[in-house]
């Protein structure tokens, strides 16, 4: 760990954010998630809402009509953020995803541990979620889940650790010319559904796309995130029985 948190002195140029707006939240404590909804008014879909993330994913339907997700990447540089409740990577713009024939532009890239969904009850060790937006303000996610298993390191987190903000409320700029894809499996077999932001307010009407393949990450990665945040992910949400289908 010593290594990432000098990089993060020696080559992140860290810069102070301002406050977020709304009610302080957290992933523990007497601001966690089970009270997430009564902490703001803003937030009452935390605990009232029907569409809620993450889910586990257990039962599925295949539909084969589902056309396979269009990703373009831009390498360029990205500004890794402290948010004081977990780490967020912001690339430069011009990297989309074209789903269910709507372009969406992606705006960051969020990093969980544990992962937010599970698959039959089962956590991976890292999620990663890249959130897009579309111009007319629809959002959708793709999530990947990393795994320690094989201990082989992922080469765009090595880059990006090296500058991880150590402080909450801090950012850093990547200067590297670094391309989202780098979180991509060869495979982009995915599962989909209707949900949720997974903080606060929790606003619905997310189309989520979670990939069926993993990646690999090193111990190292994995512990350089977890010595900020051990654990900074939401409990899994009731289904209400919302369909999760699959594209194969």
């Amino acid at each position: 760990m010593r290594f990432f948190v000098l990089a993060a002195l020696l080559f992140g140029s860290v810069a102070p954010l301002t406050a977020q707006s709304g009610a302080n939240w957290s992933y523990q404590g007497k601001t966690g998630p089970m009270v997430w909804g009564r902490l703001d008014p803003a937030y009452r879909a935390c605990s009232k809402g029907q569409a809620q993330s993450p889910i586990d994913i257990r039962s599925t339907h295949l539909d084969k009509n589902l056309e396979p997700l269009r990703f373009h990447f831009v390498a360029g540089p990205m500004t890794l953020v402290n948010t004081g409740n977990g780490i967020v990577a912001r690339p430069d713009p011009g990297s989309t995803i074209v789903a269910n024939g709507v372009r969406y532009q992606l705006g960051e890239i969020d990093f969980h541990i544990p992962s937010e969904h599970t698959v039959k009850g089962h956590l991976a060790d890292m999620e990663v979620d890249m959130v897009y937006r579309s111009d007319d303000g629809k959002e959708a996610v793709v999530a990947v889940f990393l795994n320690r298993d094989w201990g082989v390191p992922n080469a765009l987190l090595a880059t990006l650790w090296a500058y991880l903000p150590i402080q909450p409320h801090t950012s850093a700029k990547v200067n590297d010319l670094v391309s989202a894809g780098g979180f991509l499996p060869a495979d982009r077999s995915y599962w989909t559904y209707a949900g949720s932001d997974l903080e606060p307010p929790c606003a619905e009407g997310v189309r989520w796309y979670v990939l069926q393949q993993e990646l690999s990450l090193s111990r190292e990665q994995f512990r350089a995130l977890e010595s900020l945040y051990k654990l900074n992910t939401r409990p899994t949400q009731d289904a209400h029985g919302r369909s999760i289908e699959a594209n194969e």
